[in-house]
């Protein structure tokens, strides 16, 4: 069993960390599954989906955000912006999440997940062509390239606000809807988005797990055999994602989005 855990610790980590979805947006569908299918996980319901899942980006987050600031790829002031609506959103969220049963959480977050996919799909405007003009102008060095983006202080808390919401609900880590956000609306370059939404989900997860360790949502028992398999995978995301072109990357989490979206909504409606 302890195998079996780390292995999903493991490889959720890795594909949260290398697109910036902190994991969740993986581990949640796949606990989900082993629970109807296998009698080991019966223990599995959806308040201890998401209590596991947060906790464990915890160690996903705190790895990937230290190897990505190593590299200079986190913007620290946006991630601060975020954090600031992310925190009390996620603690909303996690209030919400004891008043879904199975079936309508599978379906809400299939949902989700199809809408998310589908941002991928919006063409991107070019290189400084960003959607606001007012705010702060930042610029960015990766890798000798200089980008430059604007996000005023209200979008950002907004934004933040109900990704944080919909995190502590979800337990999706808030990557999955912030990462795309990012990209599309600020023109965040995808390998900043990436770095800087780990960084925010490492601290908005502390807060939104410590709402549902207080509500007992969070099955100890079990929790601690994922978090050795996270921390590693964090780390080795972070590695593979400063080597990968975003392109490959967003194609790859487009197609499993909706993979997975497809098939929470069917067993939402089932």
């Amino acid at each position: 069993m302890f195998l079996i855990m780390f292995v999903i610790g493991l490889i959720t980590a890795v594909v949260g960390s290398v697109a910036g979805l902190g994991g969740g947006v993986i581990l949640v569908p796949v606990l989900l599954f082993l629970g109807d299918h296998f009698a080991s996980f019966d223990w599995v319901n959806p308040q201890a989906i998401v209590g596991i899942s947060l906790v464990v980006m915890i160690f996903t987050g705190m790895s990937s955000a230290i190897s990505y600031m190593k590299h200079n790829r986190v913007d620290r002031g946006i991630g601060l912006i975020f954090l600031y609506g992310s925190i009390p959103g996620g603690i909303l969220g996690s209030w919400l999440n004891q008043f879904f049963e199975t079936d309508g959480f599978s379906l809400f977050f299939g949902i989700v997940m199809i809408a998310v996919s589908l941002l991928f799909f919006i063409p991107r405007r070019p290189p400084g062509d960003s959607l606001f003009k007012t705010g702060k102008l930042r610029e960015k060095a990766v890798d000798g390239k200089v980008y430059k983006y604007r996000m005023p202080f209200w979008v950002g808390f907004i934004l933040s606000f109900c990704v944080g919401m919909l995190s502590g609900l979800l337990g999706i880590g808030g990557g999955s809807l912030m990462v795309p956000a990012m990209i599309l609306l600020l023109n965040i370059p995808p390998h900043i988005a990436t770095a800087t939404s780990m960084f925010m989900i490492f601290f908005a997860s502390i807060t939104s797990s410590a709402t549902h360790v207080l509500l007992g949502h969070v099955d100890w028992s079990h929790t601690l055999w994922f978090i050795p398999g996270a921390y590693v995978g964090g780390t080795l995301g972070a590695w593979v994602n400063r080597r990968l072109d975003g392109q490959v990357v967003e194609r790859f989490l487009r197609g499993l989005l909706i993979l997975i979206g497809i098939r929470l909504i069917w067993q939402g409606l089932g």
